[in-house]
């Protein structure tokens, strides 16, 4: 959604609170996502399963979901606790008071989001691990909402990563995954200084040998789901370079990429057996993410990885939303979308999918 024009002011209070909060929260991080001790004798790393949904934005001014979210989801409770590690995209804050970016501007050009902060805990239930808090709501009621946001989400035992210079790192089956996340704005790991993110990915690598790279990129709306080559920009805002930013990644040592922001699904593309998934579109939108047509395709992205990164598996649960609330769709429609998208953008650089999700690691030609 469309972050207004008030999104780079607080960066400035905020800058002064980043060091110690990245301290406090960095061993709630490592406990996050069900961590395991070391084993007492040296075993082989097992592979790990990973899930990434797309984007989630509630809002109590706009309704929650009846029943609240854990049992708006729970059709969808078994399949998100199904996997060693559940990412996603939380856009808006979770939190009590403050003032909203917006103003009193015009909610056709600027929302806020902001929901309870037991919206963490219910995220939690679901079966959520990490979320990814570098995004153009993050900052919706300032820098108090983001403190109240990431107080809320270390209570309930999620982790979250995307603050500047942030690396968020978790054991999981005896294997250490670093989690760093991106967006365009400089109150976040900054998605538009590609060299300094370059360093920041090598720096997790040399601390973990799983690293995890999440971007919030590019344009909006049901008409943005090819991915292009070059800068894309939103209503004058320059949303970034997503294909430069991503190989940029894979080559200072990026296990994987996944990405969040134009609302629609995007294709998904074969960096060097690497896997790139630009956008799996929305994911929780109830009363605050427009639907209708692509915009509500969506999917959870399944991936199993080897212990020093390697794809050895990959799936595309298909999933529709319905009145802004994900449900399964076993026409399995999202995944022929996203391959159809892949051929398109990626031609000689993308993974074949069949008509179920599942990907062939071999390259698609």
């Amino acid at each position: 959604m469309v972050a207004g024009p008030l999104r780079r002011r607080p960066a400035l209070a905020l800058a002064a609170l980043l060091p110690a909060l990245v301290a406090a929260l960095a061993p709630a991080s490592v406990a996050a996502a069900g961590a395991v001790s070391p084993p007492a004798r040296v075993r082989p790393a097992k592979p790990i399963t990973l899930q990434w949904v797309g984007d989630i934005a509630l809002s109590s001014q706009l309704g929650l979901p009846p029943g609240g979210l854990d049992g708006a989801l729970a059709p969808l409770r078994r399949t998100l606790r199904d996997a060693d590690l559940t990412l996603g995209n939380l856009e808006g804050t979770l939190s009590r008071g403050g003032a909203s970016k917006c103003g009193g501007a015009n909610s056709r050009v600027c929302f806020a989001f902001q929901a309870p902060p037991s919206v963490a805990g219910e995220l939690r239930s679901l079966g959520f691990d990490l979320v990814n808090q570098a995004n153009n709501h993050s900052m919706d009621y300032g820098p108090s909402g983001r403190l109240q946001t990431l107080a809320a989400l270390h209570g309930a035992g999620i982790a979250s990563t995307g603050l500047p210079g942030q690396i968020t790192v978790l054991r999981v089956r005896g294997v250490r995954v670093a989690v760093l996340g991106f967006a365009p704005y400089p109150y976040d790991g900054d998605l538009l200084d590609v060299p300094a993110a370059r360093t920041l990915v090598r720096r997790a690598k040399r601390r973990a040998p799983l690293v995890v790279v999440i971007i919030h990129a590019g344009a909006e709306g049901a008409n943005r789901a090819h991915t292009p080559a070059g800068s894309e920009f939103y209503l004058g805002e320059d949303r970034g370079d997503a294909r430069t930013f991503a190989h940029a990644a894979i080559d200072a040592g990026a296990s994987i990429v996944l990405g969040s922001g134009p609302h629609v699904i995007r294709g998904v593309e074969r960096d060097r057996g690497h896997l790139i998934a630009y956008s799996l579109g929305n994911f929780v939108g109830y009363h605050t993410l427009a639907g209708g047509g692509p915009l509500d395709d969506s999917g959870i992205l399944r991936v199993k990885l080897g212990a020093r990164g390697r794809l050895l598996a990959a799936r595309w649960l298909s999933v529709r939303l319905l009145g802004g609330l994900p449900r399964r769709d076993f026409s399995n429609a999202a995944a022929k979308v996203v391959a159809a998208l892949s051929r398109a953008d990626f031609p000689t650089d993308h993974f074949a999918i069949g008509p179920s999700g599942l990907f062939h690691l071999g390259a698609g030609r």
